[in-house]
Parts: structure tokens; sequence; C-alpha cells
């Protein structure tokens, strides 16, 4: 964490992680500024790049994507612009809501939406096994959440 952030800020920061449509007049009152220094230090957040955008979260259930699938992607060895493209393809398919290079005997993990296991099923062959380079999915396919939250912890927890 910066120096830079103050209680304040991190005030802001926690206010604005659980609704960022909160105005900047009740987000002033609640940290104890006015209105026209909260905007300040919210701009300087964004601007320091601690903010770096304001999203709607959509609950994928009422848009019928009741699944999520962890799928771990093993790939054969890419060039460059092999691995150029297969990132470039993964961003443009929209069921794929996060892809992590890993360590391990898999390369990749990816959070994927899905309707249904029939859709997912004809989705690996269709799309995953068809990006460059991908040999093998395994899937973990999710029962129930727990948890899910896009709120960053604003310090690291001390150990020592």
């Amino acid at each position: 964490m910066s120096a830079k952030l103050d209680a304040i800020d991190l005030k802001i920061l926690t206010l604005m992680q659980r609704d960022a449509s909160i105005s900047t007049a009740d987000l002033a009152e609640r940290v104890g500024l006015s209105q026209s220094p909260c905007w300040r230090r919210i701009q300087r957040l964004r601007e320091d790049g601690y903010i770096t955008s304001v999203v709607a979260i959509v609950d994928p259930r009422k848009l019928g994507f009741t699944m999520q699938i962890f799928a771990q992607v093993k790939m054969t060895t890419l060039t460059e612009k092999e691995r150029a493209d297969f990132y470039r393809q993964v961003e443009n398919i929209p069921e794929i809501l996060e892809c992590w290079t890993v360590f391990g005997e898999m390369d990749a993990m990816m959070k994927i939406l899905a309707p249904d296991v029939v859709w997912y099923q004809d989705f690996v062959f269709a799309v995953l096994l068809k990006l460059p380079g991908v040999v093998d999915v395994r899937s973990i396919v999710t029962l129930a959440e727990s948890k899910s939250t896009t709120a960053v912890p604003l310090k690291a927890r001390q150990f020592r």
C-alpha cells in the first residue's frame, strides 16, 4: 500500500467498493469531509490508479448463466505470436470472465459462465479446444457459491 493513502482515502475506497453509485455528497458526509475535497480525493485515487473502473455488477443467474466453471487448460509450446493470438482470442470470448497463467501441470486457469452442463460440453469442444495450442481441458464445476466479492483488501494482514 502506498504511503500516499491516509485514513480518509481508505474510508473512501472501502465505501466505494461496497457501492460505487454513492453520491459524492453522501460519501463526503460519511468520511467527514465537505463535498469538494472529497471529490478531489476521488479524482486523485482515479489518477493514481487505485480506482481503475466503476461498473455495475450483473447477476449472471438473471441472464441464464446458472453454472460457474473453472477450466484448467494445458497447451503445447507456443511461439510469441501464437501465445498473443491465444490471449487475443480469449479476450473476445464473453463467457470467459477471467484467464490466468499458472504454474504447474496446467498452463492457464479460466473462470467461465455456462447456462448448463450440455452447453459447457459443447463450449469445450467448439471453443476451448480450438484455441491456439490447447491440448487438454480439465474442468471444475462449482456446486454452490459461499463467497463472491469484488472488494480488494486495503492492506495486507500481518502475520509476524
